[in-house]
């Protein structure tokens, strides 16, 4: 026997009127999902395209206060030295490699010559402990109001875990991680002290999706984007504001792209944004890498795993390729 459509539809309508209250409440599921969808977007709005950020002045720019950069010889590392310098702060650049030390010092001199600078040279992959003795004595002496864990390491290009190396292993977690706990924990004790502090931990989209053949990379980020979170809950009630830096692509050495885009910005731009959205917790600074981070958080965790895959299955067949043929010019 064939029901007719009204006839299913008057069906279906008895079905739930003899059911209590359930017209009621799918209205009120309703309300509330649209409700959270309004909420989450003004939200997202109002975080990334309105609110203001913390002044550096409350760090101590222009009043003798330092500023200490890891990773600073190049890329964002660099820029944030530069700019924090012409913000009025003095700057201590730490990295591996003297000359380009200098030459950052040297492009520091040209647009804030009254600021003071120092470098520390120092590999975060080896150093022993006696260099990070000699690192401590160089803070000792000098009140620090930005510290900028910048200096990171990934993989040469996507591999699968099994086959990375343990040199490769080791450097990645041993920078990412130990290195900025070390770090972190020479100066936050200080800072504390003294009630006040900016901390900005330097983050990857690569830390809020697991990234397949770059296993490792994506793990310390993830480690990074959990601590800072909990670093910033005990901090924050004593002064200091710990910021996970959310980033995706910037034209860099570490992501080896040299182009900008609408999506990929110069380390310059990027680090412009960094400094005028300060805020304690996980902040995605960059309006298009929050619209990138938005889109990623709505669209279903297996599609983004499946199309981050690829994506690095792509970048590592280009890699090998590129290798392939600098390796016949020799």
């Amino acid at each position: 026997m064939t029901l007719s459509l009204g006839s299913l539809l008057s069906s279906v309508q008895a079905q739930m009127d003899a059911i209590p209250y359930l017209p009621f409440g799918l209205q009120v599921f309703g309300a509330l999902s649209l409700a959270t969808a309004i909420s989450g977007t003004l939200s997202f709005v109002f975080s990334n395209f309105v609110r203001p950020g913390i002044s550096l002045k409350k760090f101590g720019a222009s009043k003798g206060a330092w500023a200490v950069v890891t990773g600073a010889s190049d890329g964002i590392g660099r820029e944030f030295a530069i700019q924090l310098a012409r913000a009025g702060f003095n700057v201590l650049l730490a990295a591996r490699n003297q000359a380009k030390l200098d030459a950052v010092v040297a492009d520091i001199a040209k647009v804030a010559s009254a600021v003071q600078t120092k470098t520390f040279v120092i590999d975060f992959a080896s150093a022993d402990d006696a260099k990070w003795e000699a690192l401590l004595g160089e803070l000792k002496p000098i009140e620090v109001g930005v510290l900028v864990n910048c200096v990171g390491v990934s993989h040469e290009f996507p591999t699968d875990f099994v086959d990375t190396s343990e040199e490769e292993l080791n450097t990645i977690v041993g920078v990412n991680v130990s290195a900025t706990l070390r770090v972190t924990s020479l100066i936050a004790p200080a800072m504390v002290s003294r009630k006040k502090g900016l901390i900005l931990n330097m983050g990857s989209f690569a830390g809020a999706s697991p990234t397949p053949m770059l296993a490792v990379y994506s793990g310390s980020k993830a480690f990074l984007r959990t601590w800072s979170d909990a670093l910033s809950a005990e901090l924050t009630p004593k002064g200091i504001t710990v910021e996970h830096v959310n980033t995706y692509f910037v034209t860099s050495a570490m992501s080896k792209i040299r182009r900008p885009s609408l999506f990929i910005p110069t380390p310059k731009a990027f680090v412009r944004s960094v400094l005028a959205k300060l805020a304690p917790g996980t902040v995605t600074p960059y309006w298009s890498h929050a619209l990138v981070g938005a889109a990623m958080a709505l669209a279903p965790p297996q599609a983004v795993l499946g199309y981050v895959h690829s994506l690095q299955k792509d970048t590592r067949r280009r890699a090998l390729a590129k290798r392939a043929r600098l390796a016949k010019q020799e």
